[in-house]
């Protein structure tokens, strides 16, 4: 297990946002924007052109969480060397205040899937998970976040419950944990659980990261309610009163507003970040 005592995570306990390019000019005009941002690995992977300029520039500014989207952390085959040469080369250079990944796997032999699959919760998924997370960890040289996932269904196999899984990873591999409030409720909704039954047994001490996103409504096929994390929309009422039941729990923690589809104008985006420092404010330091 690497010791990643030199390397911690070190997002200020503020609100952060997603950067997208359309904002930039409004980020880099306003006195204060936010206290961090946020960008996804794989859109940073080139050697130049204006994305990496601007983010040069921006790393001047703010600190910056690198959140990976593409590693199959669960995947039955080995990681792509390729990509994570690349990532390591990122990370290498943007130096950031945080660096994240999903439990999810996404590949299947050479073929990628274009969405974030869950996974069977069994001793044999762990041990193929945290040997994963040990050599990402190994190669980037720092410590990983895991993000727990949204659910759609549940897995007959699995012998244990969500929360203990990524308890026994980040025990086991030293990684931290990017709890996102919005997929437990997305996950507890549609398996029907207490989300705040969840974050009673979740390992709040291990959260190096919080994110907060939008949801799409549905029904499945009986016409139970069935929901979609779809970061297109702002954070509803239920996910924000779900933060302040962890916040009362874990203290201050980095909170991230995730808005990738459908994106608003700045003011819109900046709003969420407001509130998302109300929910801060209201928790002693």
């Amino acid at each position: 297990m690497l010791d990643h005592t030199t390397r911690p995570n070190n997002l200020p306990a503020a609100p952060g946002v997603g950067y997208k390019p359309q904002h930039f000019a409004q980020i880099m005009e306003y006195a204060n924007p936010v206290a961090w941002l946020e960008i996804h690995a794989e859109n940073y992977m080139g050697d130049g052109g204006r994305p990496i300029a601007q983010l040069r520039h921006l790393s001047e500014q703010f600190p910056i969480s690198v959140h990976g989207v593409g590693l199959s952390i669960g995947g039955e085959g080995p990681l792509d060397a390729d990509h994570l040469a690349r990532l390591k080369h990122l990370v290498g250079w943007l130096n950031p205040a945080s660096f994240s990944e999903h439990l999810a796997w996404s590949t299947h032999d050479s073929h990628f899937l274009n969405d974030l699959l869950p996974l069977p919760y069994t001793d044999t998924t762990l041990d193929r998970v945290c040997e994963h997370i040990d050599q990402v960890q190994e190669t980037v040289g720092r410590q990983m976040l895991l993000e727990n996932p949204s659910s759609y269904l549940a897995f007959e196999e699995s012998t244990w419950s969500e929360p203990d899984f990524l308890r026994e990873i980040a025990g086991r591999t030293g990684c931290g944990l990017l709890l996102d409030v919005n997929n437990v409720f997305v996950s507890a909704t549609n398996l029907d659980f207490s989300p705040q039954g969840y974050i009673d047994t979740y390992p709040l001490d291990k959260v190096g990261e919080i994110h907060l996103g939008g949801h799409d409504e549905d029904q499945d096929d009986n016409g139970h309610p069935l929901l979609i994390d779809s970061h297109g929309r702002e954070v509803v009422d239920p996910v924000w009163a779900l933060l302040d039941y962890v916040l009362e729990r874990s203290g201050p923690k980095p909170v991230l507003i995730e808005w990738d589809t459908d994106v608003p104008d700045w003011p819109v985006l900046r709003a969420e970040a407001d509130r998302a420092q109300a929910a801060l404010d209201r928790i002693p330091a």
